[in-house]
């Protein structure tokens, strides 16, 4: 089930919400977590066990971690914490990953390749893995203390709205919120968590899927009959798709946590209209951005250390984070790119762009990122390189005939994504997403928020269009 689909719209938060209004306060944890069980084994029914048992174990490691008086103990397990956790995310996501690469590297000897039975990957694991670790580091640096309630931290785990597309919510965010959230249980978080969501609603169905179908098209043709001005096109659309597609979960996800209390941290903030590729990893994808750096980047040493081993940890870090996004190599490279170019801005380039005004610093940066974007749209690096080839080959000819609906999506979509670059419209998000409601406010944002959620249904059930683009993370 996700977030965009009928069944979730139509049946499964009116009747969660029902619920959690309800009961008692005493019951609402229960019902969010009930819910949840629910909602994830609509759709891997498989794999909720596998949840339901790593939660159980890791909960009881981290307490017996939090009470131990030996340091010795306490890194044995957080180790073990961590090596379950992770080991499922490897053995899940990475193992056919590994198991090809290998019998290639066989295959090269006149060896025999191994047989092995390719495994599913259970939805949404990366973001749930993240949380689990960060829950034991936390409570290790004394940061939190751990929950008392195994039902709390089941809860944390796998509350539904964030479950398979994040935000990755780290546990001394949402620690006092999972026992605690009357003073954010208002009328008025109520009404602007629903406007949260339906606006992100319509940025995953009404532009995302919209300019999706187009970019899905380019990319499914052969890539030896596309010329410059297609490739382009092709790229572009999946630019913005998958912005809109990835910050409207994200609005959708806030949304509903803040209709029951919690106030998950933002995911995006504008990133197209950043000037750097520095700047855009601090307003893309914001919660795992946060993560690395915490998780992985400090631990290495991060930027206390000699400049080459800061430039090293950068690069590991975009590395990983790449292969964090899907198990292959494509991710990798698309990591490695990113990497470079940080290194690149740390060495020279954010002094070239001191010289430049900030408009062509923002469409160079919007330029590098969407030639990024090839690598992590397909999946061979031999197609991504011939696509590249395509894009900058400059061939006119036999382009694709393109419909007026979807030049104007497209229009819509550069709008939005380039919004908030003047101060006005920066201005008028801010005034929608975080500021204060008067009556006549809520009013004629209600009225607005029906109508787009009317024609967000409408285009669901017309077009049958609705594409999940996180079933790899």
């Amino acid at each position: 089930m996700v977030l965009s689909s009928v069944v979730f719209l139509l049946y499964f938060l009116p009747a969660f919400l029902f619920t959690y209004y309800l009961v008692g306060k005493r019951y609402k944890n229960l019902v969010i977590l009930a819910f949840s069980i629910f909602f994830y084994a609509w759709g891997a029914p498989k794999f909720i066990f596998v949840i339901l048992a790593t939660t159980f174990v890791d909960f009881h490691i981290v307490k017996w971690m939090s009470i131990s008086p030996s340091v010795l103990q306490r890194k044995l397990l957080l180790t073990l914490s961590i090596f379950i956790n992770v080991g499922l995310l490897v053995y899940f996501k990475y193992s056919n990953f590994f198991i090809e690469n290998l019998n290639w590297l066989l295959s090269l000897g006149g060896g025999p390749t191994i047989q092995w039975a390719k495994l599913l990957l259970p939805i949404g694991i990366s973001f749930y893995t993240f949380e689990t670790v960060t829950y034991v580091v936390d409570v290790y640096r004394g940061i939190h203390k751990p929950l008392n309630k195994f039902w709390d931290y089941q809860t944390y785990i796998i509350l539904f709205p964030k479950l398979i597309a994040g935000p990755i919510v780290r546990y001394h965010e949402l620690a006092d919120q999972i026992t605690d959230r009357s003073q954010n249980d208002t009328i008025d978080n109520r009404l602007t968590g629903f406007y949260r969501f339906v606006l992100g609603l319509a940025k995953k169905v009404i532009i995302a899927n919209h300019i999706g179908q187009q970019a899905d098209t380019i990319f499914a043709m052969d890539y030896h009959t596309l010329n410059s001005y297609s490739a382009w096109i092709g790229i572009l659309a999946y630019t913005f798709q998958i912005y809109f597609d990835f910050s409207g979960y994200s609005d959708m996800a806030i949304g509903i946590g803040k209709m029951i209390g919690f106030r998950f941290p933002e995911n995006f903030n504008n990133p197209y209209i950043s000037q750097s590729i520095t700047e855009f990893w601090r307003r893309w994808h914001i919660t795992l951005g946060n993560w690395m750096k915490n998780y992985l980047y400090i631990p290495l040493g991060g930027n206390r250390i000699s400049v080459n081993r800061t430039y090293l940890n950068l690069w590991i870090v975009f590395l990983l984070s790449g292969l964090w996004h899907g198990a292959s190599w494509n991710f990798v490279i698309w990591g490695a790119y990113n990497g470079t170019f940080l290194v690149l801005e740390r060495l020279f380039l954010l002094k070239v762009y001191e010289r430049i005004g900030r408009f062509f610093r923002t469409i160079i940066t919007f330029f590098i990122v969407a030639v990024g974007w090839v690598f992590f749209r397909i999946e061979k690096f031999g197609d991504a390189i011939l696509y590249l080839k395509k894009m900058f080959s400059f061939h006119t000819s036999h382009s694709i005939e393109l419909s007026s609906e979807f030049y104007t999506f497209f229009a819509i979509a550069a709008v939005f994504a380039f919004f908030a670059y003047l101060k006005t419209g920066q201005k008028i998000q801010d005034a929608i997403y975080f500021g204060q409601y008067t009556n006549n406010k809520h009013i004629r944002m209600t009225g607005l928020c029906v109508i787009l959620f009317i024609l967000s249904l409408s285009f669901i059930t017309s077009t049958g269009f609705n594409p999940f683009i996180y079933y790899r993370f």
